[in-house]
């Protein structure tokens, strides 16, 4: 267990420190005083709801100095959140004042909100702007250590900043401690040594900033999965999609497993059918029910596996996959991969195949980007792929999902569609109510005949679009109370 020493003593022998703190597992996102990131004693001194200080060492404990009017208190550390015990140690190592926010209870003072105040004598320039918010908001999203290593009020948001500075993105390693995968944290280290070092070229010392500055700003998170909640994701499911029971039931089916293990399942969901079907849609509606971020893959724009793995550092214009800036731009590792069009992506024109490249990525194995250099986790990663056909997508590629085949609409189906969704979500757009634009049974029969050779409903939605903006125009110009379309009007509108 690592001991505060902050003492600074200049020379001199120093006396051997004492830990006086024990640490504790946690994994809640909030802090409360039930819940604290720390524990002061408080059997001498009650200590104020707010109260301003440093962590500081005297000769034979660990503790934390109250500054209260002229005169200075201090108090034993007694528990500390085992996800924080590096970012404290910081604090005290930087001299860096702060406020605590706490309550005075039986087992001592309850600290659940920890914000600096001014710069300490030894001023870090991360720690302005927000660093600190920043750095306990990270904690709190990741899960607590699996060991320890021997070494009310206004709220403040940390989330908007970003690490680019070397200093920033070394406070943040020293902080993170063990909360940090070990593969990537000993990764960084070796990164930020070669962009300190003055024995590489300055564009090899550009490069492993880069790379480490967009490696620093993804939360690493554990692939535990909340319970789900059954009937909301329903909810969900019937406002985006209308029939197609068998595909809710199947999603559905996802979604009790994860409550049940809490992990993602092993393989992807694979949404096979007619272009229009509302693929696309559906996986939106999943990524929705999941409470993920969400990225697109789009397969038919790709034609080179380098723009998914990414560019080594020898080129002087090397750049990082899209699938690695798709982490930096979720801002975590847990995020929903939407690959559209997954039957075009054996089509490639450049060296190799782009499909081979999402084998591994799939098997949640891990991703390896070239620019990068280091294998991140994908087992929170939730591939939806989409395509119009299966028999053009490879057998390695196809084992790896669950296939959902997504039929076309029926008739009568189209008819409740078009007259329950589309046009009521088209005339809500252009400010028209429902009665100024009215279809009749027989037109709405006329539309869906019109279309009846074309699959999915985007030509349905169009015509809602042309329908309400032929209503506006009339009302508009021809200065008409409503507009009604019977069968007669369709056809001529759309001969």
């Amino acid at each position: 267990m690592p001991v505060f020493d902050f003492s600074n003593a200049p020379g001199g022998k120093k006396t051997e420190s004492v830990c006086t703190y024990t640490t504790f597992q946690s994994n809640e996102k909030e802090k409360t005083a039930d819940e604290p990131i720390l524990v002061l004693d408080n059997q001498s001194r009650q200590w104020k709801h707010h109260s301003g200080g440093v962590f500081a060492n005297q000769s034979q404990q660990t503790a934390f100095e109250f500054k209260e009017e002229s005169e200075t208190y201090s108090a034993d550390i007694l528990k500390v959140d085992a996800r924080f015990v590096s970012l404290i140690k910081w604090l005290g190592e930087n001299h860096i004042s702060v406020r605590l926010s706490g309550e005075n209870r039986e087992e001592g003072y309850a600290v659940y909100k920890i914000r600096e105040t001014t710069f300490g004598a030894g001023t870090k320039l991360s720690a302005e702007d927000g660093f600190l918010q920043f750095m306990i908001e990270r904690l709190l999203a990741s899960s607590a250590p699996a060991e320890e290593m021997d070494e009310e009020e206004e709220d403040e948001n940390g989330d908007d900043m970003k690490l680019t500075s070397l200093q920033s993105i070394s406070d943040f390693m020293t902080c993170a401690g063990r909360t940090m995968p070990d593969n990537i944290r000993l990764w960084a280290r070796r990164n930020l040594a070669v962009a300190r070092s003055h024995e590489v070229s300055p564009e090899e010392r550009r490069h492993a900033q880069r790379a480490l500055s967009i490696m620093m700003n993804i939360q690493w998170k554990s692939n535990y999965f909340e319970a789900i909640d059954p009937v909301e994701a329903r909810k969900i499911l019937d406002e985006e999609l209308y029939g197609m029971e068998k595909v809710k039931q199947r999603i559905m089916e996802t979604i009790i497993q994860i409550n049940r293990t809490h992990t993602l399942p092993a393989y992807g969901l694979l949404l096979v059918g007619p272009a229009g079907t509302g693929k696309s849609q559906i996986a939106y509606a999943v990524a929705r029910i999941l409470k993920l971020p969400w990225t697109t893959l789009d397969m038919s724009s790709i034609n080179d596996p380098e723009q998914l793995t990414g560019s080594s550092r020898i080129y002087a214009n090397a750049k990082p996959g899209i699938i690695m800036e798709a982490f930096s731009m979720a801002g975590e590792s847990n995020l929903v991969f939407i690959i559209n069009e997954l039957d075009k992506a054996a089509s490639g024109k450049g060296n190799g195949n782009p499909a081979d490249v999402l084998l591994t990525l799939l098997d949640n194995l891990g991703f390896t980007d070239n620019y990068m250099e280091c294998m991140v986790p994908t087992v929170g990663v939730y591939p939806i792929a989409t395509a119009n056909n299966k028999a053009d997508i490879s057998a390695p590629i196809l084992s790896r999902f669950a296939v959902i085949d997504i039929p076309d609409y029926t008739s009568e189906e189209k008819k409740i569609i078009f007259s329950r969704f589309a046009l009521p979500k088209v005339l809500k757009r252009i400010g028209l109510h429902q009665g100024e634009c009215v279809v009749t049974e027989d037109g709405l029969d006329a539309i869906v005949e019109q279309f009846k050779h074309t699959s999915g409903i985007r030509d349905l939605e169009q015509a809602a679009e042309h329908l309400a903006a032929n209503a506006l125009y009339q009302i508009e110009v021809d200065h008409v109370p409503s507009v009604t379309f019977d069968a007669e009007n369709v056809k001529k509108l759309f001969a």
